[in-house]
């Protein structure tokens, strides 16, 4: 086969601009073969290089005690004490999954998994962000469908539990769903593996499943805009197999334990070019590729196929040379490939030969350290402007706006096609805030949650940034977790537009500030550019994956509301109402400006609500919807009435930060009020549980109506 004339038609179809391309120019002093090309726009892609955020991500805070490794591995790694430690990650799927729903997100877990395990950590916690568009929109119902099925269809036949996430909804996503998918697993903390490639003349041995020609162009798919071509990108979306997976896993874990490990990569973006060009650069070295030894699934592959399939469940490793018949006996028990397919080489070279022919010879380190980076032109987000009166509304009629809308109706469809208990570790699954796993063998617990109120992050980004690691920091308090650290996931629009770049450097500047805060460093995240469907973008959506620490079952806060008990708000409210839920829900307005977060108030509040635990009957986080929404969500939960003594709107669904809700007892209410006035925490009763209706001031309803309604929606709307 005769590879095609590099042209500027087919140099723009790679997603590399003029500049770029002179850039490669320069580079080889030649023009680049089909594969380099295709290698180039591969590595220099937005997906691979983050060539517009590094610049910015690098002023994140990464480090701490409690951090064992930072970003710039498959996951970061977290010490939990007892020689263990944490592995997480979370990664978005946003453009495979809007193409084709079901495959884009089981691949997208798939895809997770392995960096979890690459890092020699056995999963065992997942969590998804899912956004998707209107619910009336004509693609929003096959997409929710699909999405769903994707990762509940790998997750469970993988084996790992689904204990958290979220669903939101909104006409910016209409074009371009959000599918971001996290996994967390555990290793001890000495027997961490790393990708940095060491040693010359090693063997670099593939792994996993067969190359085949599905996914060629994901990374490069995934770095632009989608536009009414989008059905022609369906080839560039990857298929998975959670059962070879499975055993890949199982025999990627028993291949660490003969110490025949090097290093190692998972073949994600970009496959067999991303995993070999990491590998090398971090190690200073070169890698040289003999593709005809490359196991394939399909005839006839070319070079340029073999270097740019992303296809699922395959990974790649540098090997002890003396280890091999030991290292190739695992896999071939497991019925998996592994192949020598090269070797590292001394000089900065990235080599690829097929039956003997040269189809690439690039100097490594350009591809990947030295790609292009960029400070591009921002803006910042004007101020929101004043806002217009929020009329009073009775309290239960806009309460049950909130529990029938499918942005704040119960996600039981969604979380019950997935398997949140296999492994017998979930002490707390999805529905109730974060998510909690026993770490097996020991007194620990691990709490798990995913958080971003994208409304809030559009209209004042750094507010909004800082509220997303609030959020995750009192879900994680809520459940008596000690808050160790955060991944996140960045999407965005088009960084070309500098309204869109100052959306992106406003909410960095939040995110970090909260980070060092509350003491939660970012060790592992992802960005996810050029969400933007004929230029309109979704609204800013950087989620924030954390997790908690909980030293024994006795700090735990898993109860639930009693009939009698007191109902406690800790936190200072104002009757925040700007960019609410109600305003949205009930008046379809977004205006006002993004609630102001107190860092100092969240610190001090949630070590409160943490260090009192054993008073604690039941406590939830206040966010959305406010005081209302949150009460009837314990009512609900405990399936018994509440009853608060305020019928104003600002004071019920207000969205003032640093606030929980708790459900306690008398003789607790009073321990935890002169407790709160010796720490110096805004505490006050605002009504009790109990009974079987739910009362705003005069304002009354059965709860098991509001319940139906709540439960039932969601349902309503997509079975």
């Amino acid at each position: 086969m005769t590879d095609p004339a590099i042209t500027e038609d087919l140099i723009a179809a790679h997603g590399l601009k003029p500049e770029e391309y002179a850039q490669v120019l320069r580079i080889l002093n030649r023009e680049p073969t089909f594969t380099e090309l295709g290698i180039f726009s591969a590595m220099w892609n937005e997906h691979c290089s983050y060539k517009s955020s590094k610049l910015h991500l690098r002023k994140l805070p990464t480090t701490g005690p409690q951090v064992i490794c930072g970003p710039g591995e498959n996951a970061g790694v977290v010490d939990i004490g007892d020689g263990q430690a944490v592995v997480f990650k979370m990664e978005s799927h946003n453009h495979p999954s809007y193409i084709e729903p079901y495959q884009g997100a089981a691949t997208g877990v798939g895809g997770i998994l392995r960096d979890v395990f690459t890092m020699g950590a056995r999963p065992i916690a997942a969590m998804n962000s899912l956004s998707f568009g209107m619910p009336d929109h004509p693609k929003t119902r096959q997409l929710v469908h699909g999405v769903v099925e994707g990762v509940g269809g790998y997750g469970n036949c993988f084996g790992v539990p689904t204990v958290g996430g979220e669903v939101r909804f909104h006409k910016s996503y209409n074009g371009n769903c959000l599918v971001n998918a996290f996994a967390a697993g555990l290793a001890d903390a000495d027997k961490i593996f790393y990708s940095a490639a060491s040693g010359v003349g090693m063997p670099v041995v593939y792994l996993g499943a067969k190359t085949g020609r599905d996914g060629v162009g994901g990374a490069t798919m995934a770095s632009a805009e989608f536009d009414d071509t989008i059905e022609e990108k369906r080839p560039t979306v990857q298929v998975g197999d959670p059962f070879t997976e499975k055993c890949l896993m199982e025999a990627t874990l028993e291949l660490m334990a003969t110490g025949a490990v090097i290093s190692i990569q998972d073949m994600g973006a970009a496959g067999l070019t991303c995993s070999a060009v990491e590998m090398g650069d971090k190690g200073k070295l070169g890698i040289r590729l003999d593709l005809e030894n490359v196991p394939q699934r399909e005839e006839n592959m070319t070079a340029y196929e073999m270097m740019l399939s992303e296809s699922q469940e395959r990974m790649l490793m540098v090997l002890k040379p003396e280890k091999e018949a030991q290292a190739r006996a695992v896999f071939e028990k497991w019925d998996l490939d592994f192949a020598i397919v090269g070797e590292t080489i001394s000089e900065d070279r990235f080599l690829i030969m097929h039956n003997g022919t040269c189809m690439a010879d690039l100097p490594l380190s350009t591809l990947a350290s030295s790609a292009p980076e960029y400070d591009r032109p921002s803006i910042d987000t004007p101020a929101a402007g004043a806002m217009e009166d929020v009329p009073q509304i009775d309290p239960i009629d806009g309460l049950k706006a909130l529990v029938s809308s499918p942005n704040y109706a119960s996600k039981a469809w969604v979380y019950e096609q997935y398997d949140t208990q296999v492994m017998a570790d979930t002490v707390r699954a999805p529905g109730l805030g974060a998510g909690v796993i026993r770490v097996h063998g020991t007194p620990k617990l691990l709490a798990f949650t995913s958080d971003v109120t994208p409304r809030y992050v559009k209209a004042n980004p750094r507010e909004g940034g800082k509220q997303a690691v609030a959020e995750a920091y009192r879900n994680l308090s809520a459940v008596g977790a000690k808050p160790l650290a955060t991944t996140d996931n960045l999407n965005f629009g088009n960084p070309e537009k500098p309204e869109i770049m100052g959306q992106f450097i406003g909410a960095l500047d939040g995110i970090g500030q909260a980070c060092i805060a509350l003491d939660m460093p970012i060790v592992s995240g992802n960005v996810s550019l050029y969400n933007e469907t004929d230029g309109q973008g979704i609204l800013p959506t950087p989620t924030i994956g954390a997790v908690g620490l909980i030293a024994s079952e006795d700090g735990l806060i898993s109860g639930t509301a009693a009939a009698g008990d007191v109902a406690l708000l800790v936190g200072e409210t104002k009757g925040h109402l700007g960019q609410s839920a109600l305003l949205a829900e009930v008046f379809n307005r977004e205006d006002g400006d993004a609630p102001h977060v107190d860092l100092r108030a969240e610190k001090l509040h949630g070590e409160f609500i943490r260090s009192n635990a054993a008073l604690i009957s039941a406590t939830t986080d206040l966010s959305d919807g406010g005081l209302a929404l949150a009460a009837f969500e314990m009512a609900d939960a405990a399936g018994v009435g509440v009853t608060l003594e305020s019928d104003a709107t600002p004071d019920l669904f207000g969205e003032d930060q640093a606030r929980y809700l708790i459900a306690c007892t008398f003789d607790a209410a009073e321990a935890l009020m002169i407790a709160a006035a010796q720490a110096g925490v805004p505490i006050s009763t605002v009504g009790k549980f109990g009974g079987d209706s739910v009362k705003f001031g005069a304002s009354e309803a059965p709860l098991c109506e509001l319940s139906d309604l709540y439960r039932g929606t969601f349902a309503g709307v997509f079975s």
